[in-house]
């Protein structure tokens, strides 16, 4: 690649966390990683952590620089945008490029983009899509080695504070339910909470920091967990930042490990020895059918089936590019999987970037799109499921007293519904606006919601349309 000098940023770009723009000039002097990114990208976020690793490692011989580069139309806003990057710890600067000037000035064509820029400003190399962590770290530390040591009297880049408040509740992600129970992935604290319906904290699983510990619910750790499932006394959780399902014993409150290496990876098919060999890459959710468990793992599009009596792993479907595409097994693609709802046979996936609802045969694998078309259609539209458009999905429940799949339609802030069977795509009439739903359950006529980006928990009593807040450890 030629050394030409890295363009300037625009003063169309909004910085999210710094008190004044950044110019290139106060990045001279170090190597700077300039990623292009997009906050509900699963590759991007992941991105996100190895660039905060390699900035670990390389300390003030690296400056990194996050540009966020929308998809979807609700992304547009900056404050949709800093909620979203504000599900990670980042510390380093973030800029929203909302009409894609900047993505445009360096030739961009796909989420994530690293550009390296040297020492004294050139664009040097660039790394496309996920993984090569280990080339990007050689690539920083070749580039680090030609910087000569110069002054440097540039303006420091001084960052903004930018945070959550301090609330019981850190973007909930997941909602499961058991009787009387109420279980909230408290993703943000890296826990696992068991409520009453009132909201009364009972037990918390997982020490409240992030790390992949198993044992006693106040020693282990979990990382950012998101979907849940319950069967009898066991709470599955896909412990997202671990890359890992984990599993609760309920009776004992105790935290174990059925899949996951800690890294991600895509996993071998075959008999499983040590569950903590096998490599999951951001499993977002997981959900039990046919006696056997599904996990959708966000980072590589697809749809595993783990047999716990075996044990053993195989793929049910997708051939791991990000597009909505039917067909049977790796025929079949899924554009970032991150919720399931099973019945029997099927298995019922939301693909987010697809915009789409899809349905996954449990034995044969066979994939059929319900409500959606491509990776780039989305919209907010009711009717009938061919015509009907949704916008980022995130969470997907079945009704257990009627044929109907509820959709928190997370990039519009609504609530959908589907009828299955035919049926179309209605959004309920909400008192109040969501803030981009992650997590559904639904039992007795009631739904409840996991309004993540207001640290909050909904109940909807679908019987007389009344939403109330559950004031969950308030």
């Amino acid at each position: 690649m030629d050394a030409v000098l890295a363009p300037e940023f625009p003063p169309s770009l909004e910085w999210l966390n710094t008190t004044a723009p950044v110019r290139m000039a106060q990045l001279r002097g170090r190597v700077c990683a300039l990623a292009f990114v997009n906050a509900g990208s699963a590759w991007s976020m992941q991105r996100m952590v190895d660039l905060a690793h390699l900035r670990g490692r390389h300390g003030e011989r690296l400056n990194v620089v996050a540009v966020h580069v929308p998809r979807f139309d609700h992304e547009r806003d900056p404050r949709r945008a800093a909620k979203r990057l504000n599900r990670q710890t980042i510390e380093f600067p973030v800029a929203h490029d909302a009409d894609w000037t900047l993505w445009q000035h360096y030739g961009i064509e796909a989420w994530p983009t690293v550009v390296l820029i040297d020492a004294d400003g050139r664009i040097r190399e660039r790394f496309t899509g996920d993984g090569q962590l280990r080339e990007l770290d050689a690539a920083v530390a070749a580039l680090g080695a030609e910087a000569r040591p110069r002054s440097r009297n540039v303006e420091p880049i001084e960052m903004r504070r930018v945070g959550e408040p301090m609330l019981p509740l850190r973007f909930p992600m997941g909602i499961a339910l058991s009787g009387n129970y109420l279980y909230v992935a408290d993703s943000g604290h890296h826990r696992v909470l068991e409520c009453d319906h009132s909201g009364r904290v009972l037990r918390q699983f997982g020490s409240g920091g992030p790390g992949f510990i198993d044992g006693p619910m106040e020693l282990s750790a979990l990382n950012r967990p998101q979907g849940m499932c319950i069967e009898r006394d066991m709470l599955y959780v896909a412990d997202t930042g671990n890359h890992a399902v984990r599993r609760i014993q309920l009776r004992s409150g105790d935290i174990d490990t059925v899949l996951g290496a800690g890294r991600p990876g895509t996993p071998g098919e075959g008999p499983v020895g040590d569950p903590r060999t096998v490599a999951l890459d951001q499993p977002r959710a997981v959900s039990l059918a046919a006696g056997a468990m599904f996990i959708a793992t966000a980072g590589d599009n697809r749809l595993w089936r783990y047999d716990m009596g075996t044990p053993g792993i195989t793929l049910l479907a997708g051939s791991g590019l990000l597009d909505v595409v039917d067909g049977v097994g790796r025929a079949a693609a899924f554009a970032e999987p991150v919720a399931l709802a099973s019945v029997q046979q099927v298995v019922y996936v939301c693909d987010a970037a697809g915009s789409a609802i899809r349905s996954a045969n449990a034995r044969s694998g066979l994939v059929s799109t319900l409500v959606g078309r491509d990776p780039w259609n989305h919209g907010n539209a009711d009717g009938v499921r061919t015509d009907a458009a949704l916008q980022q999905p995130q969470a997907i429940a079945l009704d257990p007293n009627s044929p109907v799949l509820w959709i928190a339609d997370s990039g519009n802030d609504c609530l959908r519904s589907l009828r299955l069977g035919g049926g179309e795509i209605s959004t309920w009439p909400l008192p109040q606006r969501l803030h981009a739903p992650c997590g559904l359950a639904v039992a007795d006529g009631v739904v409840w919601i996991a309004d993540t980006d207001a640290h909050a928990v909904l109940r909807l009593d679908t019987r007389d349309g009344a939403l109330r807040h559950i004031p969950i450890g308030e």
